[in-house]
C-alpha cells in the first residue's frame, strides 16, 4: 500500500460521524430586473432550470464557468436567495424540508469579506464566539480556547492582534481577511457549511490551506458545500463530490474522482499534465472536442442530455423522488423553530462593547465633530457677542442668532446619515447568520452614536454660545436652552437615521436627507409668513424641527425679559411672543419639547422598520 493510499485509509477510518445529506428537487429560479428611468420590468431570466441533486457528507464542490448558476444554486440551497424568484422547488436536509431557520443552524461564508475593520482578528473571532455559542454551555474560557484553535488552524496566530483595517487604519492582508471571515463561521463547528468562492483573492498556498482545513472539517461530521471557479489540481483532488453546471443546468453530478472516467466515455480525453478542473471547464465551454459523435438533441445541450441518460442521474433522481413522496405523504419530521442562542441583554452588551471600541478606534471622526462644534460655537458667540437689550437690534440679533443656531445644529448632524450605510454589509451578513436580533443592533448603534457624537458635543456648543451671546444669565434658563438644543439635535439625527436605514447609497442618502431639512426650514415660520403665503402648505409647519426649536428658544429668552427703546421706554418680551402667536405659558414651552421628542420617536421607529425591511438575501 502506497503512502497516499495509507493516508486516505487512515482519513476514512477517522471519518467517524456523518454530516447531513442535502437534497434539492426541481429548483427553478428566475430573476426580473427593472430597467430604465421608469423601472420597467424586463423579461424574466431563468437562472436555474428545474434541477435536482444530492449533496452528500464530505467536500461538495459546485463548479462552472461565469454565469453558469453555481452561486445561485448555492444561495438557493442555503436560503440566501430572494424567495420571490423561486418559482418551485424544495430543499431537504436529512429528508426534512428546510425553512428559513436553516440560516441559524448552518454557516455561510460570503465571497466578499465583511468584517469590522477597527477590531483585531482575535476580537472579530471572539465577537462571533460570544454571540453564537450558548453562554450556558460554553464558558468564557471555552470561547477563548475555541478562538485560539481557529487562529492556529487558519494560520492567523501571528496577526491575531492586528486590526482588520479601515480607511484610517492599516490592517491585515487580503488573504488574512479571507481566513478571518471563514474563521468567524467555523466558530460554531456547524454540521452544514456553505462557502461562496472561498479561495477568491487568495494565493495558491493559502487557498490550498483553506481547502485542506475544510476537508478536515468534513471528516469530523461536516457537510461542506461550496462554489468554486477554477481550482488548481492539489485543491481539486480533495473534492469528494463534484457538480458541474452550465447555463442553469447540471451536466454532471457525482464523485469527483469518477468525473474523468465519465467524460472519457463521452469521447473527451484529457491531455497529459492538464488540470482536470480546467479540462472540465473546456468541455462545458465547448473548447474541447469529443472523439465520439454525440447525437442530435433538438437544440438542447448534448452534455445535459447525456447526463440525464446516465445511471448516475437515474439513481439520484430516484432518491430525490422518494424523499419528495415521503414529504407529500406527511411522514416528514416536523422542523422545530430555532431561536437565538443568546439573550437580548447579552447581545446588547456585546454589541455596545463593539460599538464603543469602534468609536474609540476611529478618533478622527469624533475629534473632527468636537472641533467643528467648538469652532461654530465660538463663531456664533463672536458674531452675536453680548447681544444688547435695546430695540430693535436686540430683538433682531436674537432672532437671527436662534435661526443660525438651529440651522447649525440640524445640518451638523448630516454625518449621521452614514451610520447604517457604512456597516450595511456587515449587518446583513451577521444578522442573516443569526448573530443577533435586528432590534439589538439598532439600539446599540443609537446609544453608541447619540451620547458621544450628538449629545456631548451639543452640551459644549450650548455652554459656549449661550454665555458668549449674553442671553438670560439664570442657570435654569440655560438648562432650558440646552434641553431645546439637545432635542433639536436628536430630531435631526433621527431624520438622518431614517434615511440611512432606507437607502444603501451614501450619495443618495445625502440628497434625500437634505430635502426634509430644507422643507422644515422654509415652513418653520421664520422665512415665510404662512398666513399670507402658501397657506395650502401651512400644515408642513407641524412637522418642522425649526418651528418647535425656535419657539422654545424664544419662550426661554423672551419671557420675563425687558427691552429698552431709545427713550428708556421698556417693552416686555411677552409682547413679541404674543405678536408672533407663540404660547409662552409653562405648557407652551413643554409643548414644543414634546413635539420635538415626538418627531424624534416617529423617525426612530420608521428607521427601525426600514432596517427590518432590508433584504437578507441576494
Amino acid at each position: 500500500m502506497s503512502n497516499k493510499e495509507k493516508s486516505v485509509y487512515v482519513e476514512e477510518e477517522c471519518f467517524q460521524e456523518q454530516g447531513p445529506t442535502v437534497m434539492f428537487s426541481n429548483i427553478h429560479y428566475c430573476v426580473q430586473e427593472r430597467v430604465g428611468l421608469l423601472c420597467k420590468k424586463s423579461p424574466e431570466k431563468v437562472i436555474l432550470k428545474d434541477i435536482s441533486g444530492i449533496l452528500k457528507p464530505g467536500m461538495n464542490a459546485i463548479m462552472g464557468p461565469t454565469g453558469s448558476g453555481k452561486t445561485s444554486l448555492l444561495d438557493v440551497i442555503a436560503g440566501r436567495k430572494d424567495p420571490a424568484g423561486l418559482r418551485h422547488g424544495t430543499v431537504f436536509v436529512d429528508g426534512r424540508p428546510v425553512t428559513n431557520n436553516l440560516r441559524l443552524t448552518s454557516a455561510y461564508v460570503v465571497q466578499d469579506d465583511v468584517l469590522m475593520g477597527t477590531l483585531s482578528v482575535r476580537e472579530n473571532l471572539l465577537f462571533s464566539a460570544n454571540l453564537r455559542l450558548n453562554p450556558r454551555h460554553h464558558s468564557s474560557a471555552d470561547k477563548q480556547s475555541r478562538v485560539e484553535t481557529i487562529l492556529e488552524e487558519l494560520g492567523l496566530t501571528e496577526c491575531a492582534n492586528t486590526k482588520i483595517g479601515t480607511d484610517f487604519i492599516r490592517g491585515v492582508s487580503g488573504g488574512e481577511r479571507k481566513r478571518c471571515s471563514i474563521g468567524m463561521e467555523l466558530i460554531t463547528s456547524p454540521s452544514l457549511l456553505f462557502l461562496d468562492e472561498p479561495t477568491t483573492g487568495l494565493d495558491a498556498y493559502t487557498a490550498n490551506c483553506i481547502i485542506t482545513l475544510l476537508r478536515k472539517l468534513s471528516r469530523n461530521g461536516k457537510t461542506v458545500i461550496f462554489s468554486i471557479h477554477q481550482p488548481r489540481y492539489s485543491i481539486f483532488e480533495q473534492f469528494d463530490q463534484l457538480t458541474l453546471m452550465h447555463k442553469g443546468d447540471v451536466v454532471y453530478a457525482g464523485k469527483a474522482d469518477e468525473a474523468l472516467e465519465y467524460f472519457s466515455l463521452l469521447g473527451y480525453q484529457i491531455k497529459s499534465f492538464n488540470n482536470p478542473a480546467d479540462f472540465f471547464l473546456d468541455i462545458i465551454n465547448g473548447e474541447a472536442e469529443s472523439t465520439l459523435e454525440l447525437p442530435a438533441t433538438d437544440g438542447n445541450n448534448p452534455l445535459l442530455v447525456r447526463y440525464r441518460q446516465s445511471p448516475q442521474w437515474q439513481q439520484e433522481f430516484e432518491k430525490v423522488g422518494q424523499v419528495c413522496r415521503t414529504f407529500e405523504g406527511g411522514l416528514q419530521t416536523k422542523v422545530e423553530k430555532v431561536d437565538y442562542v443568546t439573550s437580548f441583554s447579552y447581545q446588547m452588551r456585546i454589541l455596545c462593547h463593539r460599538a464603543v471600541l469602534n468609536l474609540l478606534r476611529t478618533p478622527q471622526t469624533s475629534y473632527a465633530q468636537m472641533a467643528l462644534t467648538i469652532f461654530f460655537a465660538l463663531l456664533v458667540g463672536l458674531i452675536y457677542y453680548q447681544i444688547p437689550l435695546t430695540l430693535p437690534e436686540g430683538l433682531q440679533n436674537r432672532s437671527g442668532a436662534f435661526f443660525f443656531l438651529v440651522i447649525n445644529v440640524v445640518f451638523s448632524n448630516l454625518s449621521a446619515v452614514e451610520l447604517f450605510i457604512a456597516e450595511r454589509a456587515v449587518f446583513i451578513h451577521e444578522n442573516a447568520n443569526g448573530y443577533y436580533r435586528t432590534s439589538v443592533y439598532f439600539l446599540s448603534k443609537i446609544f453608541a452614536d447619540l451620547l458621544p457624537n450628538r449629545i456631548l458635543p451639543n452640551l459644549f456648543f450650548s455652554a459656549i454660545s449661550y454665555y458668549m451671546m449674553g442671553l438670560k444669565p439664570a442657570f435654569l434658563d440655560f438648562l432650558c436652552f440646552t434641553l431645546t438644543m439637545t432635542l433639536i439635535s436628536i430630531g435631526a439625527v433621527s431624520v438622518a437615521f431614517m434615511v440611512s436605514a432606507t437607502v444603501s447609497s451614501l450619495a443618495m442618502a445625502n440628497l434625500l436627507v437634505a430635502l426634509p431639512f430644507v422643507i422644515m426650514m422654509v415652513f418653520g415660520g421664520f422665512l415665510v409668513n404662512l398666513n399670507s403665503m402658501l397657506s395650502w402648505l401651512s400644515w408642513l409647519e407641524w412637522i418642522s424641527i425649526f418651528k418647535y426649536g425656535m419657539n422654545a428658544m424664544f419662550i426661554t429668552e423672551m419671557t420675563g425679559q425687558l427691552f429698552y427703546l431709545t427713550d428708556n421706554t421698556t417693552i416686555p418680551g411677552e409682547l413679541f411672543l404674543k405678536g408672533q402667536g407663540i404660547d409662552y405659558s409653562r405648557w407652551g414651552f413643554w409643548q414644543n419639547q414634546v413635539a420635538l421628542l415626538g418627531i424624534s420617536l416617529v423617525c426612530m421607529v420608521l428607521a427601525y422598520i426600514q432596517l427590518r425591511r432590508i433584504k437578507r438575501w441576494k
